[in-house]
């Protein structure tokens, strides 16, 4: 975070700014919009062949959601297919859309090998401020949470979406498994026991093509989820909204900034972020009853920015749009051959960052899967945790985010007579300041429901920081990197011969690569093995002592933790994977069932 020295600049007209230019080709407009790359349609090969061809996996939609899918499977060996209506990121004259980013999300990038990049345009931010009226009710440190102090990555950093889209699709291209097509539209669908059969409409003429997975990842109108009928609950409120992406000549602080009584907006609710580019994001809490050409004019936006920031203030206003919300999702996150995944699964008002986040570890989360499955490291059943496990993180989405959009415009009764008392008593005591919600900030959802067998797995392991046996600095990512789709078993303390035995014979006969974890200045007694310099990566894997074993999956999620080598970490492995029995035949070859 800046010092407090650097977190303003000197007074001077707006119109002074330079133009950034990007080297993938991004520009910040002047005036509102902004301006995106465009990639080019290419022909088909189905255009010019017979009969319809069939490929693993097809994802429909290069947003945030589909991209990072693409990308993940890219970097576990796998192909795909992805569609795509336009031929840009982000959406064309629209706004930023997703900024914040959490530390779970951060951890994923890194992983598909577009953090640096990240890091080097976003905004770290920890801290985060609420005010009722000019009263502090609330603020938190996130560095100074357990959940977030010990990974490699920050708590948030906060980017603009399209920056994050158009890396995903330059990392994508580099790793070269990826087809990318743009303006091909989805428009008709079937499936059957073996496959599913898509039409696609292109420039050039309509093309059939099949595949064994149909990754949907449309957003919130997704036409398959329409087409299959799937049954979904959803909640609409009458909560109005209005968006300014603005550039100050003198910055506020770089913090999160909210309120839930702002004496300048009516006393209805703000938010206030920066972005990349020296850009902030400024949310206004609009009466129910608005109307949306009205509060999203220019003349609206520089007047409630004046009352905000003063009658001085300097803006360059980058772009403005209303926005209302609402809340869905799906009864089942798979159907068939299809896999629903973002905003086609799920959608949650904008609370606390648990959009698009949420979409990234969906992703996260069936890509190992698929891989596991096609390489034949893991039986096709493993596919159904999918839904068990995003499903939680879904519901539980919802259910936090819809408790942020009820405080911040309570009903009469109870919730208002509960919002009133929590506001005046946090302006005096410190209880109940933690009660305040402006937003439930995202973590790492934890599962509970599919391949988790000890009380505390289930929870993502953050990106602990750790070093190789030549003393070379390393963080968990790596280890999880150098599996290549395995689980990663990590022991620490000292491994007897018999214990040592075993291991070898596990790590022969499934898909296990086994690390030993050493203490500095301890003697290892395996030949892979990695130093925890400080302790970190025991912390992490939530091991007391340091004593024992912790399995892990390829997206940094612990599946059980253990003190012998026994058959219960046999047992892990098998229900990590699905596999109802693990065996090897006469060959030597290894046999899933």
């Amino acid at each position: 975070m800046p010092s407090p020295a650097s977190r303003s600049r000197k007074p001077q007209d707006a119109a002074a700014y330079a133009v950034p230019a990007f080297s993938n080709g991004y520009e910040l407009a002047r005036g509102l919009g902004y301006e995106l790359p465009e990639y080019p349609f290419v022909e088909p090969p189905e255009l010019q062949t017979e009969g319809v061809r069939q490929v693993p996996i097809i994802i429909v939609g290069a947003g945030i959601t589909g991209l990072s899918m693409a990308c993940a499977l890219a970097c576990h060996g796998i192909e795909s297919i992805v569609l795509d209506e336009d031929n840009t990121v982000g959406v064309k004259g629209a706004a930023s859309r997703g900024i914040c980013y959490t530390q779970k999300s951060l951890e994923i990038f890194q992983r598909l090998g577009i953090y640096q990049r990240i890091a080097q345009r976003g905004v770290q931010w920890s801290v985060g401020r609420t005010f009722a009226g000019a009263d502090e009710v609330h603020s938190f440190d996130l560095r100074q949470q357990s959940s977030f102090s010990l990974s490699a990555q920050p708590p948030f950093i906060n980017i603009q979406q399209f920056y994050i889209e158009g890396y995903l699709v330059e990392r994508i291209q580099q790793l070269g498994r990826t087809e990318l097509r743009w303006k091909n539209r989805l428009t008709g669908f079937e499936q059957g026991e073996g496959q599913a059969t898509l039409t696609v409409s292109t420039p050039a003429g309509n093309y059939r093509i099949s595949a064994s997975h149909v990754i949907d990842a449309t957003g919130s109108v997704s036409p398959l989820r329409k087409w299959l009928a799937v049954p979904f609950k959803t909640k609409r409120g009458d909560d109005r909204w209005c968006i300014a992406d603005v550039r100050f000549s003198e910055h506020p602080p770089v913090e999160r900034h909210t309120w839930i009584e702002a004496p300048f907006n009516e006393n209805r609710a703000v938010w206030q972020h920066l972005m990349a580019d020296e850009v902030w994001r400024i949310d206004y809490q609009m009466a129910p009853d608005s109307d949306p050409a009205q509060v999203s004019s220019l003349a609206q936006v520089r007047e409630r920015l004046r009352r905000q920031f003063g009658p001085e203030v300097r803006v360059d206003i980058v772009w403005v749009g209303p926005y209302a919300y609402r809340s869905e999702c799906v009864d089942a996150m798979r159907c068939g051959r299809v896999f629903f995944m973002g905003d086609s699964a799920k959608i949650v008002s904008p609370f606390g960052a648990r959009g698009g986040n949420t979409g990234v570890s969906d992703a996260d989360n069936l890509a190992w899967k698929l891989a596991a499955v096609l390489k034949g490291f893991a039986p096709p059943r493993l596919l159904e945790t999918y839904h068990q496990e995003r499903h939680q993180a879904a519901t539980e989405n919802v259910r936090v985010t819809n408790r942020t959009a009820r405080y911040l415009r309570a009903p009469e009764g109870a919730e208002r007579v509960f919002r009133n008392a929590t506001i005046a008593l946090a302006k005096r005591y410190p209880f109940a300041r933690p009660l305040i919600n402006t937003g439930r900030m995202a973590v790492a959802n934890s599962y509970s429901r599919s391949g988790i067998c000890s009380p505390q797995a289930g929870t993502s392991v953050q990106n602990a920081s750790l070093s190789w046996a030549n003393a070379d600095p390393a963080v968990l990512n790596d280890l999880v990197a150098w599996c290549a789709g395995r689980l990663l078993l990590l022991t620490f303390g000292g491994l007897s011969r018999a214990g040592a035995k075993r291991l070898q014979r596990l790590s022969m006969t499934a898909p296990v690569r086994v690390v030993q974890v050493i203490e500095p200045g301890q003697q290892p007694s395996a030949r892979e093995h990695v130093v925890d310099i400080h302790g970190n990566l025991a912390g992490a894997c939530c091991l007391p002592g340091r004593d024992g074993w912790a399995l892990l999956r390829p997206d940094a999620y612990l599946a059980a933790l253990g003190k012998r080598i026994d058959g219960a970490l046999v047992s892990a492995v098998q229900q990590a994977l699905a596999i109802e029995n693990l065996s090897v035949n006469d060959s030597g070859r290894r046999e899933l069932r």
